[in-house]
């Protein structure tokens, strides 16, 4: 099976910071009895949930910015 990287999965998510948060957020889920949304055998779970933001099976909401005042 092919590599997973970073930049397959900035692709989906333009900010590292909220891709980092998806990714925990994600693994977390993982670890607490969520299905795997990909066919991934044989992997880390950090790297399963790569997998699936690169795939586009999982979406974040990207905050928006903070007002000045």
């Amino acid at each position: 099976m092919a590599r997973i990287t970073i930049e397959d999965c900035l692709r989906r998510v333009t900010n590292r910071f909220v891709l980092v948060n998806m990714v925990a957020k994600r693994v977390r889920q993982i670890r607490e009895g969520s299905e795997y949304l990909v066919n991934s055998p044989k992997n880390e779970d950090i790297v399963i949930s790569l997998r699936e933001i690169a795939a586009g099976k999982v979406k974040g909401i990207i905050p928006d910015e903070p007002t000045s005042v």
